[in-house]
């Protein structure tokens, strides 16, 4: 695997690493590291397989006893990776998953996967990343590389992981042990990309830190990206999803201008899509969801406040973006009154929990928020998502609900149809020919042939 030198990483040759350095490099080129990945989800399992496809012995950590114990039984629980596969892992004897992190001890690399959400202020918690720390430090031994891997904000990995991994044992980051920043890419539903060819940011807090993490990587991803430090790499990732989440408020907001003028927004934006330069499509929606862009944001904009800046170009972004699921609603509400129905006792069918078309993963999805305003207003509520059957509890969020069959009587039987999510295992042409009103923020029926009086896009 190929590594691009930054032209500002501090690089040193093999021969200038201390003998701890050069055995762990050796180890992982020879690939008889063995590598530990915390935090077995949508991120973290990718990574172990990821590792395990490339020849390592991989032991996954994961405080969740239901996730390891799927795992040992061979069955998946994320969308993309198949039974079949996570079989192949838990058979050949090189994959152990665990909830014991005791065995950190037993691995030579950990990266650590684990989420990192905002609070009831939007704030950035820490938490899962502290008590990963402070669960792992009594077992870190000499020779270790530790490297984060979970989104946050510039210094989270020198000023909130180092010093609880410091306090346990007295051993010293850069000198008994090494530290690194990896931010994840991840791009669930898009079969163009993978874990295996998204180029792999990372900073270290030293050389030999730094050299170490691009000795794990480079056996994994397609290229390897070294920049000058951990600050950067950390940076790095919030500056790429805060451009997303500033984009896409800016196709919200015109979204809602150009609805008021009964211009087409999709019309709009495949024009400009034609101009060879200086244009990127970026597409609104009801609502922004995820791990990462709904997220990251809050976190620049947190820590902009302790340099005693105001960030108001992102925090506007975040207002825009916050309020497209109340504007949904505002449409539906709309076209039930002009079809003489009032929200109150309406049946109202929602196509879509997970936050992006084709994955499995509701996490932040704007269907939650809309969902709660719905019921507030008294309809009477269900849901298709073919890759969600059930809707999981959430840390905000405890709706009983399962996924109905989409049938024509389904579809008929709806005072309204909302578009949430743009499966392409939905049959949208059958959506089209059997809801009563579709009300489409995603522009899933845009292409099918037929009368649209009935829809709101």
């Amino acid at each position: 695997m190929a590594s691009e030198t930054s032209p500002v990483a501090e690089r040193k040759r093999d021969s200038e690493m201390s003998p701890t350095c050069t055995n762990l490099l050796n180890a992982l080129r020879q690939k008889t590291a063995r590598v530990g990945v915390i935090g077995l989800g949508y991120v973290g399992l990718p990574l172990a397989n990821l590792f395990h496809e490339k020849g390592f012995s991989v032991v996954g950590f994961d405080i969740d006893q239901r996730k390891v114990d799927s795992l040992k039984s061979g069955k998946s629980y994320i969308g993309h990776i198949p039974d079949a596969r996570i079989a192949e892992l838990t058979t050949d004897g090189r994959f152990e998953p665990t909830t014991h992190f005791a065995k950190i001890g037993d691995v030579d690399t950990v990266s650590i996967c684990v989420p990192t959400p905002l609070d009831e202020y939007r704030e950035p918690d820490l938490s899962f990343i502290e008590s990963t720390g402070r669960a792992i430090a009594p077992y870190l031994k000499r020779g270790q590389l530790i490297v984060l891997e979970s989104t946050t904000y510039p210094g989270t990995t020198k000023e909130i992981l180092q010093p609880i991994l410091e306090a346990a044992n007295g051993l010293r980051a850069g000198v008994d042990f090494f530290l690194a920043y990896s931010p994840e890419r991840e791009d669930p539903g898009n079969p163009n990309f993978s874990t295996s060819t998204i180029p792999k940011v990372v900073g270290g807090m030293d050389a030999e830190s730094l050299a170490a993490a691009v000795a794990l990587y480079e056996q994994a991803a397609a290229k390897v990206v070294p920049v000058s430090s951990m600050e950067v790499a950390e940076a790095c990732k919030i500056l790429e999803n805060t451009y997303r989440a500033v984009n896409i408020a800016l196709v919200n907001e015109m979204k809602v201008l150009f609805d008021k003028m009964g211009l087409s927004m999709w019309e709009v934006i495949e024009a400009a899509k034609t101009k060879p330069f200086g244009f990127q499509a970026f597409y609104p929606g009801p609502g922004l969801g995820g791990h990462c862009i709904p997220i990251d944001p809050y976190y620049l904009t947190w820590l902009a406040k302790r340099y005693g800046l105001n960030t108001r170009f992102i925090e506007l972004a975040g207002e825009v973006n916050s309020r497209m699921p109340g504007y949904v609603v505002e449409q539906l509400m709309r076209g039930l009154n002009r079809a003489g129905k009032a929200v109150n006792g309406a049946k109202i069918a929602l196509i879509g929990i997970a936050y992006k078309k084709d994955v499995d993963d509701p996490r932040e999805s704007p269907a939650f928020e809309i969902i709660e305003e719905l019921l507030e207003l008294g309809a009477d509520l269900s849901y298709h998502d073919p890759h969600i059957p059930r809707l999981p509890k959430t840390r905000k969020h405890d709706l009983r609900m399962a996924s109905q069959p989409l049938t024509p009587e389904y579809l008929g039987s709806q005072d309204c149809v909302l578009i949430v999510t743009d499966h392409s295992a939905v049959d949208w042409g059958q959506v089209v020919k059997h809801a009563r009103l579709i009300v489409d923020p995603r522009n899933a029926t845009g292409k099918v042939v037929a009368p649209r009086e009935h829809i709101i896009s």
